[in-house]
Formats: C-alpha cells, sequence, structure tokens
C-alpha cells in the first residue's frame, strides 16, 4: 500500500487514510474475476443471440467494469451527509423510473423490470435499494432527536410504496432482498418488538399472497421443493459445478455455456464451477464474505446510529444477494433470476453493486471516529 505523509491533508489522503483498503482490493479482486469469467461465457451467449461480433458482451462488460470502479471510488469519498443527499437524488429518480417503467418499460421473461435507452436496458431496482436503505436509515436516526414525530411511520411509508412497485414488475427476488436489509437497518436502529411480529406477520401473509398470485413463483418453489420437476436450467448449472470438480475442465472447455441462454448473468458461478473447479468458487465465496463481514464490523463499530445501521444493512445486502445467487446455483434455493454481483454481466447490476459499496464504504470510514464533530 501507497504511505501517505501525516502531514498531507487534501481530500485525497484523508479518504486513502480512512477508507477500508481490504473491502476496495476484495471489490477489485471481484470486478477482475467478473472480467475473466465474462471472456469464458460472454462469446458463446452472443453468438447464440445473434450477434455479429462476438465479444459484443466481453466489451460492455469491461465498460461496465469501468465505470463501477469510478462510482464505487468516488461515492467512497463523500461525507455522510453527501451520501445522504445523494441517496435521496437517486431514491427520487429510481422511484419515478419504476413508475414510469410499468407503462412504457421493456418486458423480459414475464417481467417489467427494464426500461431501454440508447440501446441499454436499465432495471431501476438496482439503484433504488441502497438509496433506500440509507434513507430509512436515517430516518430511524432522527428518534433520538426529535422523539414525538413517529420516524418509524415515515420510514414505513418509504419502504411501502417501493415494495408495491418491485411487486407490480413482478420482482420477487429483488423485493425479498430489499426487504431483508431493509429490516436488518430497523434491527440495528433498535426495531421494537411489536413492529418486529408486525413485519413477522406482514411477510408471511405476503409471501402466502405471492405464493397463490404470480404462477411462475408457484412453479420455482413447487420445482425447488420436488425435485422431480426440477426446472432445465437448475439441472444444466448442478451437473456443471459437479463435472468441474475440484480444478475444473479449463478454460474455455466449458458446456454449460451452451446449455443455457443466460449463462453470463444469473448462472456465471456454475460457469465459474464447471470450468474452473470448486477451488475458485471457494476463492469467490471467501473473498464476498471478507467484503461483508468486514463491512458490517466496520460499520459496528460506528457510534452515530445513521451509519451504523446503513453500513451494516448495505453490506449485509451485498453478501445476501451473492448467497442467493450461488445458493441457486448449487440447488439450495429457488430460481430468483438475481446476478451474483460484479461477477455477472450487467450495467444495472453493477453500477448498482457499486452504489452500494461506495456508500457503505463512505459510512463507515474511520474518520468519523477520530472527528465525529464532522459531516
Amino acid at each position: 500500500m501507497t504511505t501517505l505523509a501525516r502531514s498531507d491533508t487534501s481530500m485525497l489522503a484523508e479518504w486513502w487514510r480512512t477508507v477500508d483498503h481490504g473491502i476496495i482490493i476484495g471489490a477489485m479482486v471481484l470486478l477482475a474475476c467478473g472480467m475473466l469469467l465474462s471472456l469464458a461465457a460472454g462469446p458463446t451467449a452472443a453468438e447464440r443471440i445473434g450477434y455479429n461480433n462476438t465479444f459484443h458482451f466481453v466489451f460492455r462488460h469491461a465498460g461496465f467494469v469501468v465505470g463501477a470502479i469510478i462510482i464505487m471510488l468516488a461515492t467512497s469519498m463523500l461525507t455522510e451527509s453527501w451520501a445522504r443527499r445523494l441517496a435521496l437524488l437517486i431514491f427520487i429518480g429510481a422511484f419515478l423510473l419504476m413508475a414510469v417503467l410499468l407503462v412504457i418499460g421493456h418486458e423480459v421473461k414475464g417481467s417489467q423490470r427494464w426500461i431501454s435507452l440508447g440501446g441499454f436496458s436499465i432495471q431501476p431496482s438496482e439503484f433504488v435499494k441502497p438509496a433506500l436503505i440509507v434513507l430509512a436509515s436515517w430516518l430511524l436516526a432522527q428518534r433520538q432527536r426529535l422523539k414525538t414525530v413517529p420516524w418509524e411511520v415515515l420510514t414505513f411509508f418509504l419502504f411501502a410504496p417501493t415494495v408495491g412497485l418491485l411487486l407490480l414488475q413482478p420482482d420477487v427476488g429483488q423485493t425479498a432482498l430489499l426487504t431483508a436489509a431493509f429490516l436488518i437497518a430497523f434491527f440495528v436502529s433498535g426495531l421494537p418488538l411489536i413492529w418486529a411480529a408486525a413485519f413477522g406477520v406482514g411477510g408471511v401473509l405476503t409471501g402466502l399472497g405471492l405464493y397463490f398470485s404470480f404462477e411462475h413463483v408457484r412453479y420455482r418453489i413447487q420445482s425447488f421443493l420436488n425435485p422431480n420437476e426440477a426446472s432445465y436450467q437448475l439441472d444444466q448449472a448442478h451437473e456443471a459445478i459437479a463435472r468441474g470438480g475440484l480444478l475444473g475442465v479449463g478454460p474455455g472447455e466449458g458446456r454449460i455455456k451452451e446449455d443455457l441462454p443466460d449463462p453470463h448473468t444469473d448462472f456465471i458461478y456454475s460457469v465459474a464451477g464447471e470450468e474452473f473447479g470448486y477451488i475458485a468458487c471457494l476463492g469467490l465465496l471467501i473473498i464476498f464474505a471478507v467484503i461483508a463481514l468486514r463491512g458490517v464490523m466496520a460499520a459496528s463499530r460506528r457510534a452515530d446510529p445513521y451509519p451504523r445501521a446503513a453500513g451494516t444493512a448495505l453490506f449485509f445486502m451485498f453478501g445476501l444477494q451473492a448467497v442467493i445467487n450461488v445458493g441457486v446455483n448449487v440447488g439450495m434455493l429457488p430460481t430468483k433470476g438475481m446476478t451474483l454481483p460484479f461477477i455477472s454481466y450487467g450495467g444495472s447490476s453493477m453500477i448498482g453493486t457499486a452504489l452500494t459499496l461506495g456508500l457503505g464504504l463512505a459510512l463507515t470510514r474511520k474518520r468519523a471516529e477520530f472527528h465525529p464533530g464532522i459531516k
């Protein structure tokens, strides 16, 4: 690591001394691994879809990686107040786009989650997640300043319409992920038992409603519970990981990318398992765990309830998304249509993950521990 003189008080020097280097290094390694796996799976996917350039997805993925690095590092330099302001702007913009896409959105596989702009598809829900977590954590932290205001109710009325728009798309996976992170923020902020009970009952009722309302949700759960009705994609994913063994069949030698329509997105972990083996997959899991745990531990040391709750929930959400994707690939969870952070192809997912880590890094920087008055 580069050592900066203590006399250097520039913004860049202060950022470098206070930001978590381990998380940044871990994120860079994941991005590099994602680029490697894009080279493995992208050309085959491009050929199947019919692009003239077989490296169509590879070049796009490289552009997303550059954008993610810039956004993550730039966001991590923000102060707590500016992180909140940025989150507010992103939330308003993403929320409005989520409402608009119900009318003009681009439908893919029965879900209306994307807006097509200039050859790119934007998924607003990827941006609304980290923004909502930061805003909710800040609102809940105000309970210690103005106890007469029902901050819990205000926070819920921020959360409920967002989840409503997600379910209208429908996007059950993102709904579950956002809800889990929201509950973590609530819990860290000192969730009263009555709210915990209410969320528990509401979650059960919502789950039952989703099961009986959406055929694809019912099919995925039934396929997961009954192995005899397992989907073709899950079968291929399991076989690919098993075929890879300890060291894999070798780069470019895998077959799953030829059997699945989207090996470069939701099932990229299976591509990694087949071509690079169990050891490489275990390495990825360790990196995800290190980033999530370092972030949660750093957030837990914060005295201010706002960055403590927001940082904990953001890093938890990052780790949980990885767990869900890997769980689907290895057959422990029903299919969710959720990407592997920083690994899967997808611009919205890549930038959304960069925002999540960038905001988490900004809110857990060590500077505030030494200068609590600086906002």
